[in-house]
């Protein structure tokens, strides 16, 4: 007992002295002479955090146009302000940007000077959010990781927008203008590492052309698409995470198999107009199917494997994976069938 008492106070004192020093070491580093430097070259109207000297704060201060950014920054906040232009001049020194943070601000793309973005070329992420942009900004610079242009009024994807940022990973254009002829066959051409697409809350009425093979989550929310097409999940074999809540989708707008895809794991179809459950895929963990028009379930039909199957399987067989149901809001009167239960034998939670 003493001998695990003495051991725990060593490692105890062990990680205070690396802790102690860690941060000893970084307000050595920035002493006086460092501070007064920072503070030299720190916009009046922004603040320099002397603890934190790759960033600038610019944030809430009702600024009408961007300071000019000294050369050390990495990380640049300018969110909620009355910015309209993207000027060159500011980032004349600020060669080393990583992160721009420009969301509810009132730019327009005839604000943003040509080329500007394109020559910042460390910049790994940029935030445009909440803005008056009614196209995607291009060119953009080609190191590009995640880009945020949601709340906009984008209804147009000028040509190549995106075609050379193979390094980007997440693309949110969600609640913009978009129609299905902005969304052509080469919108997405070149994002060939993309994994997150958000084109939530826009004016579709079809599914997206091409989506990048890569795409692991794909979010389709709150517009009005009726139809999905014969297998057009093939052509994205890695997605995971599909929402497709808030659209018009009905029984004869899905395939026989449409979602039966053994790469998806969270299947979102809320508030559509389906009156029976499409078929799945054993590999399904999470599906929200409420607020449709469903009056039954058939834990038979919807069953993925056949049951006297999964019997001879056994517990550790292969038995379908689903944990979430969610079928609130339709016509269905509990209880929740037996065979419901038979089937899914991992199930934690459903919501009837």
């Amino acid at each position: 007992m003493i001998l695990k008492v003495c051991t725990s106070l060593l490692l105890l004192f062990l990680v205070n002295s690396v802790w102690t020093r860690t941060v000893r070491q970084v307000y050595d580093d920035l002493d006086p002479d460092h501070w007064s430097h920072y503070t030299s070259e720190c916009p009046q109207e922004c603040f320099c955090p002397p603890n934190f000297p790759n960033a600038l704060y610019c944030d809430n201060k009702g600024l009408k146009e961007i300071p000019p950014i000294p050369a050390r920054i990495w990380y640049l906040y300018l969110q909620n302000n009355q910015i309209e232009t993207i000027s060159e001049k500011p980032f004349v020194n600020a060669t080393h940007l990583r992160w721009i943070n420009l969301n509810k601000n009132k730019i327009t793309n005839s604000g943003i000077e040509s080329g500007v973005l394109s020559k910042l070329k460390r910049l790994l992420y940029l935030f445009l959010e909440d803005n008056e942009l009614e196209e995607v900004p291009a060119p953009l610079p080609v190191g590009l990781e995640q880009l945020r242009l949601a709340r906009n009024k984008i209804s147009r994807i000028p040509e190549g927008a995106f075609s050379n940022l193979e390094n980007l990973t997440m693309l949110d254009l969600h609640q913009n203008s978009l129609l299905d002829s902005a969304l052509q066959s080469d919108t997405f051409q070149g994002l060939n590492n993309l994994m997150q697409l958000n084109i939530a809350k826009n004016s579709l009425k079809k599914m997206p052309l091409s989506i990048p093979a890569n795409t692991l989550q794909l979010f389709l929310d709150n517009n009005s698409i009726e139809v999905i097409p014969e297998n057009y999940f093939s052509a994205i074999p890695k997605v995971t995470f599909l929402r497709l809540n808030y659209n018009k989708l009905s029984d004869d707008g899905i395939p026989p198999n449409g979602f039966n895809v053994s790469s998806i794991l969270d299947l979102q179809l809320s508030h559509n107009q389906l009156t029976k459950i499409p078929p799945i895929n054993a590999h399904l963990e999470h599906l929200h199917l409420d607020h449709n028009k469903i009056k039954t379930v058939n834990g038979t039909q919807m069953c993925p494997v056949s049951i006297a199957l999964e019997e001879d399987y056994g517990y550790y067989g292969n038995i379908p994976r689903l944990r979430y149901l969610r079928l609130d809001g339709n016509e269905i009167q509990p209880p929740i069938p037996l065979d419901i239960m038979i089937c899914f034998r991992l199930l934690q939670a459903v919501v009837i």
